[in-house]
């Protein structure tokens, strides 16, 4: 199983869309500040979560959602609750 999510940072005004295998353990080095990218805005709250059965997939689906406006913004208005934290 192949999950694309999506963290919120709790300190700062900033989202990441990322892909995993092991949705726990890849929070879990977010918020260790473990992820280059990522580290300076930790700590993060994980919003939502989509998964795929194959890889391809979910591959192509974070590639949508860093890549497309319009992709993360619909994304965004469904878990604009969870964002709102």
């Amino acid at each position: 199983m192949q999950y694309v999510y999506l963290l919120k940072s709790l300190a700062h005004e900033f989202v990441y869309v990322g892909c995993t295998s092991d949705l726990e353990k890849r929070v879990a080095e977010h918020n260790a500040k473990k992820a280059v990218s990522t580290a300076p805005y930790a700590p993060f709250q994980l919003c939502y979560f989509e998964a795929y059965l194959d890889p391809k997939d979910a591959f192509r689906r974070e590639h949508k959602l860093k890549h497309s406006g319009a992709a993360i913004g619909h994304l965004k208005n469904r878990a604009q609750n969870s964002l709102a934290v």
